[in-house]
């Protein structure tokens, strides 16, 4: 395993374990309940731009410190000296980051490990899968501040959970809790842990939950996976004939890869493939 971390004025913002084939980006701001300052979102790009070119990881999980909160969003004591001109630049990075991670190759999963407010939220949105302890919940409640979502809220929950749910949410600030979450398609997996007991700062049972889940995928063949979510991604809202054109050149670009005479030789072998990106 080898580890990164992001540390501002001896305080530790963000933590990259890489152990492959699965990696992890832990937000670790717990006494501010992990919330998004602009180190700690151009952290989040620059290791999104390391992952993305590296072969060897196949799974990226995003999780939160402590048993409080996954993130809550906006650094707001941050955002309250900011000028106008300032504030436009935080929104343009906030929505430059959840851009970059939803856009990695790689399959990401949010585990929720505690609330979700604001843009602790629309981080999860931007992930591919969400994993959630069944006492945690989503909220977007910028409403209550005199603001709307700015990283993709308004867009990415309703072609989550349709535009009627999503105003719901929206537009009362009412929170989505785990079961609810898990009723709509929002949340995949929930994961009871009425302790909470945490790891070296992590939740223990949902770290070990996710790590499960992301060890099924990763055995999987990664270029397929990487093609398949971006012909999801980018085919969802075209017309059919340009989704299905989409899909038909992702498909060809896996024609001659060698992951799939591998799939083919251990399906008539009756092994399990040993899938290499290739």
């Amino acid at each position: 395993m080898t580890a990164e971390v992001l540390v501002d004025n001896d305080v530790l913002l963000l933590e990259i374990e890489k152990d492959s084939p699965i990696a992890w980006l832990k937000l670790n701001r717990p006494d501010v309940h992990n919330c998004l300052n602009t180190k700690l979102l151009q952290a989040i790009c620059d290791a999104c731009a390391k992952l993305e070119q590296n072969k060897d990881i196949r799974v990226v999980i995003v999780i939160g410190s402590g048993a409080k909160t996954f993130c809550a969003g906006a650094d707001l004591a941050e955002r309250k000296g900011m000028t106008p001109g300032q504030t436009l630049d935080y929104l343009s990075l906030i929505q430059r980051t959840m851009c970059t991670l939803e856009a990695l190759p790689q399959p990401v999963i949010a585990a929720i490990n505690g609330p979700a407010y604001g843009g602790g939220t629309e981080l999860a949105l931007s992930c591919d899968l969400r994993i959630m302890l069944d006492s945690a919940s989503l909220a977007l409640t910028e409403v209550t501040l005199g603001i709307i979502p700015g990283a993709g809220g308004t867009q990415r929950l309703p072609r989550l959970i349709g535009k009627s749910k999503a105003k719901e949410a929206i537009l009362t600030a009412k929170p989505i809790k785990a079961e609810e979450g898990k009723s709509l398609g929002l949340v995949h997996r929930l994961v009871q842990d009425p302790d909470k007991t945490l790891e070296n700062g992590y939740n223990k049972a949902l770290m070990q939950a996710a790590l499960e889940w992301a060890s099924e995928i990763a055995k999987l063949a990664p270029l397929s996976l990487k093609y398949a979510k971006q012909a999801i991604d980018m085919g969802y809202d075209r017309d059919l004939q340009a989704g299905l054109a989409i899909e038909t050149k992702n498909y060809l670009q896996l024609l001659n890869s060698t992951d799939r005479l591998e799939g083919l030789a251990a399906f008539a072998e009756k092994r399990k493939p040993n899938y290499k990106g290739e």
